[in-house]
């Protein structure tokens, strides 16, 4: 999977910091998120940042496939 968040110019923007305190959820941990940094993601942390984004997951993740 890969963060969609950095290719969506024009949507609501919003820093690390104040998305950490509008979702409550550790700075650190959205920045592995964004940096793609993470083995994997809570569905609890993805409904907490659309909400936040006023967003769909599809608008925060992309499935790429391991086949090459």
């Amino acid at each position: 999977m890969r963060n969609q968040r950095r290719r969506s110019p024009g949507e609501k923007r919003v820093n690390i910091a104040e998305l950490s305190r509008i979702t409550g959820l550790h700075r650190n941990g959205i920045t592995k998120l964004y940096n793609e940094d993470t083995d994997g993601v809570k569905f609890d942390t993805l409904n907490k940042i659309c909400k936040a984004l006023s967003c769909e997951v599809g608008d925060l993740i992309e499935y790429i496939s391991d086949d090459i």
